[in-house]
């Protein structure tokens, strides 16, 4: 099975709609959204209604920081995202509210574990920057591959029989083997506003029958994006980062 993970989509229906083409092109059989479907973005009831209608087709989601303070209010949040989510929530309809309240946490499914921050402690929406948060989340589940976003940025870890934890470079478009025993994570990298530099959209991809996993990034129209959140009023700034990745 080829499994397409998207997480932080954030509003952004050009760079969902240029993934899920890509994904259905690399023969993805299934697709889970690993959280943040609105924030930052210009159209947060049109992403929320189109992955609801995906999630009805059988597709997976669950919730991220955003959605969920799109809810209940922003909480430790930047003023430009507690600007972008105050909006957020002005737009969404009450059907696209019911199906955010009602996304899980976290999912877990054969070996993996689907979350959109780390694994520990979901609720407290903890990043994996680096090789000492992503042991924290490996070491608090039975799971042998984690899938998370959340930090906008790719990154792989890859904790040995021996506990030793190594980092692996992401690289676009490449499958890896996820040996084993080795226990792996996996940050999926973000749909809607990537910063790593690259402005393209990224998701991942794994294949269970080959266990490996791939980021891959895709273009996609950017101007009409950044043109959408200047009309709804919303900071210049969350419209330029868009152009450069950051």
């Amino acid at each position: 099975m080829r499994i397409a993970l998207l997480a932080d989509i954030h509003a952004n229906l050009e760079a969902l709609e240029a993934c899920l083409t890509h994904a259905a092109a690399q023969r993805a059989d299934r697709l889970v959204f690993l959280g943040d479907l609105v924030g930052y973005g210009a159209n947060p009831a049109e992403v929320t209604a189109r992955v609801e209608e995906l999630v009805g087709r059988g597709a997976l989601a669950l919730r991220g920081n955003h959605d969920e303070a799109a809810l209940t209010g922003p909480r430790n949040f930047s003023r430009l995202a507690a600007t972008a989510i105050q909006w957020t929530a002005t737009q969404l309809t009450p059907e696209a509210r019911r199906f955010l309240a009602g996304l899980p946490m976290t999912y877990e499914e054969e070996d993996r574990l689907y979350v959109h921050s780390e694994g520990s402690d979901p609720e407290r929406w903890l990043y994996v920057t680096d090789a000492t948060a992503a042991r924290t989340s490996l070491e608090a589940t039975d799971a042998r591959l984690t899938f998370c976003g959340h930090t906008h940025v790719p990154a792989l870890f890859g904790l040995t029989a021996t506990e030793k934890l190594v980092a692996h470079r992401p690289a676009s478009d490449l499958m890896l083997p996820l040996l084993q025993p080795r226990r792996w994570l996996a940050v999926v990298g973000a749909v809607g506003q990537p910063r790593d530099g690259n402005p393209a959209a990224c998701y991942g991809m794994l294949d269970t029958d080959s266990s490996e996993f791939g980021w891959m990034r895709v273009p996609y129209d950017i101007e009409t994006a950044a043109a959408k959140i200047r009309a709804a009023g919303l900071p210049d700034f969350l419209a330029e980062r868009l152009f450069t990745g950051t």
